[in-house]
């Protein structure tokens, strides 16, 4: 399962995502160790959101909720 969220001032803001099932996104489920896996999703930006300066956080997460990977990345909307 993906988690994404819009860090701002340290606090974590939930974004939702259309296909947050990561096993509908390019991974073949269930994961088997020592196997390499593409993973693809996108995070729409909608024309109501503000312009803002803020970090991106993406989580993937197992049926036990424990992380697979996290990253974050710096990103700006703009109008």
């Amino acid at each position: 399962k993906a988690r994404v969220y819009g860090e701002m001032l340290h606090v974590d803001i939930p974004f939702p995502i259309p296909e947050p099932d990561g096993c509908k996104s390019g991974i073949q489920c269930p994961i088997q160790k020592g196997h390499s896996y593409s993973y693809l999703n996108k995070l729409p930006v909608k024309s109501e959101y503000p312009s803002i300066k803020l970090i991106v956080k993406w989580e993937l997460v197992d049926d036990q909720d424990q992380m697979l990977f996290c990253w974050k990345i710096p990103v700006q909307i703009t109008s």
